[in-house]
């Protein structure tokens, strides 16, 4: 998101300064869809009329999109007000593995001037097949040891795409040893397990080759495969065991560096090499959640290793592994989910929008001469704002088309912004200055 600096003072052209700062939110917002990969001209819909401008003052209104960030991909046209795509639109590029994606804008209207909030929801189309970073998994089992019903974990597959176009499903080869199972993870991930059907005899059969396809969602559906090998080994009997398979934490954002937020702890039966434990992030930990937190292979301590923002995300699932040193290697796994928790982190951003540069001694009261935008990234109560003013100042202040009058206690008057509206993780108002 932008930063905008809060512009602290106007000058006037009259016997007097202003200095003024507040914060609150827009009221009305016009909402467009679009899918991606829309061609150049795709209509979006029409701005002016949405806005209830009549076809006969909307060239005089001079409507334009105000945005460094998406101004590019759209236009509106200053004739009939119609808003339509202006260039490429990649989703995947806008906004990742993100599940919405909203492109937010601003239409201004000139003459007189106004500005309104637009939100374009960009929606995905199935334009990429799902995929595995490694062609060939290898795993190890011992023989005669492992019992039937023993899981195995398997790489997820990925998929630009997002909802219904990501991963749906996943189909495992036929075979008398092994079968699937499928987990789906609290964000919606679906984990693969490899379920051992029958105990492993490395006399019998000293590998196995599986196949492994992930299809998606989409119309038609897309898929992806790997080769999965199984390598039958024996010695070392016991993995390591952790003593829940999910733990769950709470931690506030903004972290020092390198504090210790879990300590893992895995226990092995076995002694020697066979018992000793590594532990390790595997490939089901995102690298988003990689970059913030690390892990001591040898005292399983997690600790923080990037700024915790909980306006970038609140929420992390960090999977590991523990690993002894036997031969073959053997594996134990757990959960550590971990919820970020919102502190008053951020300042309201403000900027002011003057709408004359001058103001005669003999306006007419009531008349608009600025407007103010605020915005503050927190949430909750942390995201609620106030807005102080002075008395002694020959103006008023209102959100809407509820106006808030002045009260003089104590030679400043506090407003309050009502109850915001909350679009994504922004929290912002429009305040109109008059002259009372």
């Amino acid at each position: 998101m932008d930063i905008r600096g809060c512009y602290l003072c106007w000058k006037w052209q009259v016997a007097f300064s202003l200095l003024l700062c507040s914060w609150g939110w827009v009221s009305g917002q016009l909402r467009y869809s679009i899918v991606e990969e829309s061609d150049p001209g795709t209509w979006v819909g029409n701005v002016a009329q949405d806005l209830g401008i009549k076809r006969t003052d909307i060239s005089q209104r001079r409507l334009h999109l105000s945005s460094e960030k998406y101004q590019k991909y759209f236009t509106v046209n200053k004739e009939n007000g119609g808003l339509v795509v202006n260039d490429r639109i990649d989703r995947e590029i806008l906004c990742g593995s993100n599940v919405n994606c909203v492109l937010h804008l601003e239409v201004v209207a000139e003459n007189p001037l106004e500005y309104f909030s637009l939100d374009i929801e960009i929606q995905d189309i199935n334009d990429h097949s799902p995929f595995f970073l490694n062609n060939d998994y290898p795993i190890e089992i011992t023989e005669l040891v492992t019992v039937s019903g023993t899981q195995f974990a398997l790489q997820i597959a990925k998929d630009l795409d997002v909802g219904v176009n990501g991963v749906s499903q996943y189909i495992l080869n036929t075979n008398p040893y092994f079968s699937l199972s499928v987990k789906n993870r609290k964000d919606g991930t679906l984990i693969p397990q490899l379920i051992l059907e029958k105990v492993l005899d490395r006399e019998e059969k000293q590998e196995h080759n599986l196949i492994l396809t992930a299809i998606d969602g989409g119309e038609p559906a897309r898929s992806g495969s790997c080769h999965i090998t199984i390598k039958v080994l024996d010695i070392n009997d016991n993995p390591p065991v952790f003593d829940q398979s999910v733990y769950k934490i709470k931690l506030k954002e903004n972290l020092p560096l390198n504090t210790v937020v879990f300590l893992l702890n895995a226990t092995d039966l076995d002694e020697g090499a066979n018992g000793e434990i590594q532990y390790y992030f595997d490939s089901h930990t995102s690298e988003t959640s990689r970059e913030l937190f690390d892990l001591d292979q040898h005292s399983g301590e997690i600790f923080t290793k990037g700024n915790i923002d909980y306006e970038e995300l609140n929420f992390h699932e960090l999977s590991i592994k523990a690993e002894d040193k036997g031969l073959p290697r053997l594996i134990g796994n757990c959960l550590v989910q971990v919820e970020i928790e919102d502190v008053n982190d951020n300042s309201p951003e403000m900027s002011f929008s003057p709408l004359t540069n001058e103001i005669p001694e003999n306006i007419a009261l009531g008349t608009t001469v600025g407007v103010i935008n605020v915005r503050d990234k927190d949430s909750g109560k942390n995201g609620e704002v106030q807005l102080d003013m002075s008395p002694q100042l020959p103006f008023k202040i209102r959100t809407g088309k509820k106006w808030f009058l002045q009260e003089h206690k104590d030679n400043l008057t506090k407003l309050m912004c009502p109850q915001p509206h909350n679009s994504g993780i922004l929290l912002f108002c429009n305040l109109w200055i008059s002259l009372s």
